[in-house]
């Protein structure tokens, strides 16, 4: 009863200062999204006099259940995914 009628499941380990993970999907659910915690990287960068700036970046795993969701589809929405989170502005348009 506790996964009845579930399709989709966000695990958010970042705030345990977890980089990086892969979840399991638990029967019902179509899909699971793995959340990382978010750090600060040097990224190259032209545009800057220094040649570098500095991001933070997060990094999310989708793991989803082929039967019910074909792999493709999954590719389509976690790019969709990084669009939004890299400008969460767009959200409103």
């Amino acid at each position: 009863e506790e996964f009845q009628g579930g399709t989709f499941t966000v695990s958010n380990m970042g705030m345990f200062g977890v980089s990086n993970f892969t979840a399991i999907i638990n029967p019902p659910q179509a899909c699971i999204l793995a959340v990382g915690g978010a750090k600060k990287k040097i990224l190259p960068d032209d545009a800057n006099d220094r040649g570098f700036r500095t991001a933070t970046t997060m990094e999310v795993t989708l793991s989803s259940d082929h039967r019910s969701v074909d792999g493709a589809l999954a590719a389509v929405w976690i790019n969709a995914f990084q669009k939004y989170i890299e400008n969460p502005a767009k959200l409103l348009l």
